[in-house]
């Protein structure tokens, strides 16, 4: 197994994949604290510095260049400061598929982070400020354009789903249809990540939601019983009409599901005492996504993922794992497991 998994990692350096979504922007402002206010029971922060980055559609675009893949992103941004800086800090992907309507704002998650010199930054608050999309037939018809440009050379789709409101069951449609017509439909999987509407995405290749995202998904509650977690897992499956279905549980690990085959369940990779957990699911869609376009079973793209979903929650912010970083950790883990 550890031969395959490093052979895959080699394997995916240079695939093309087409990311499709909400390109969100990462805001990160750091400060020391000072004092407690007069005007109310809260920390006066004195600003350290402040930190820009992509996230959503964008973290996963970045993951995928820093696993060794090729990264064309079709998403919106606007062009406020904030945003000018998110797009200069992804040059190094290909945005001939990114928009910039002059009316368009992309949602922005502002994080406020305490911490002394020596002491670890600790989030206090989150300001979330919603996208303002533009209404019209323009805007859709100009992504289409984008897209169906960046899936003509795509080894695999990913579809990052927000709910800013660029993603909707027809725009996942067309891109199903489009590589349903291509030469090597077979050979370009469609993978999803939804955080508000799952059911709505019918017919891809694979979905990879986290518990919580199908506990609201299903209106239940999955817990530690394992019945449960089978039950919900094969119901989304069957619902979604997809391929396969990547269920990220945190400290418990993922569970696998696919038509007609056992669940497999991997264990967690790492500790549980993670640093952060911002962006994570960006980092395992990546991972399945640009693995199955090497050629990946979904059970290893899966455990691929999990080593990256391991090594990205032990880093601060919005971040990225690198393939040389994904190789240590199957190394590390098969040495660990001495096989």
């Amino acid at each position: 197994m550890t031969d395959r998994l490093l052979g895959l990692i080699d394997a995916a350096a240079g695939r093309r994949v087409t990311v499709v979504g909400d390109l969100i922007v990462d805001e990160f402002v750091r400060g020391r604290p000072e004092r407690v206010s007069r005007e109310a029971p809260v920390l006066i922060l004195a600003h350290a510095d402040t930190t820009v980055l992509p996230g959503g559609a964008g973290n996963a675009a970045a993951n995928v260049a820093a696993l060794g893949g090729n990264t064309s992103l079709v998403a919106l941004l606007g062009d406020s400061d904030r945003e000018r800086r998110v797009a200069e800090s992804m040059r190094d992907l290909d945005l001939a598929g990114l928009l910039r309507p002059a009316d368009y704002r992309a949602p922005v998650k502002t994080r406020i982070l305490a911490g002394g010199l020596h002491a670890t930054s600790q989030q206090v608050v989150r300001i979330d400020h919603a996208a303002r999309l533009p209404e019209g037939a323009d805007l859709r018809a100009g992504v289409e354009k984008a897209l169906q440009q960046a899936l003509g050379d795509a080894d695999a789709v990913l579809v990052s789903d927000y709910g800013a409101g660029l993603v909707d069951p027809r725009l996942v449609s067309r891109i199903t249809e489009a590589v349903a017509r291509s030469r090597r439909p077979s050979l370009v999987p469609v993978v999803v990540d939804s955080r508000y509407n799952l059911l709505q995405y019918t017919g891809v290749s694979a979905a990879t939601p986290n518990e919580s995202e199908v506990e609201q998904a299903l209106g239940i509650t999955i817990g530690d019983d394992p019945q449960r977690l089978e039950s919900a897992g094969r119901e989304l499956l069957e619902r979604l009409q997809a391929g396969g279905l990547v269920l990220t549980r945190g400290s418990r690990g993922m569970a696998v599901f696919a038509p007609g085959r056992p669940t497999v369940h991997i264990p967690v990779f790492g500790t549980d005492e993670v640093a952060d957990v911002t962006g994570a699911g960006d980092t395992v869609i990546a991972t399945v996504t640009l693995a199955l376009a090497a050629g990946a079973a979904l059970d290893e793209a899966a455990r691929l993922a999990n080593y990256a979903g391991g090594i990205v929650v032990m880093k601060r912010g919005t971040a990225t794992v690198s393939a040389a970083e994904l190789r240590r950790a199957v190394r590390a883990d098969a040495a660990r497991q001495g096989s």
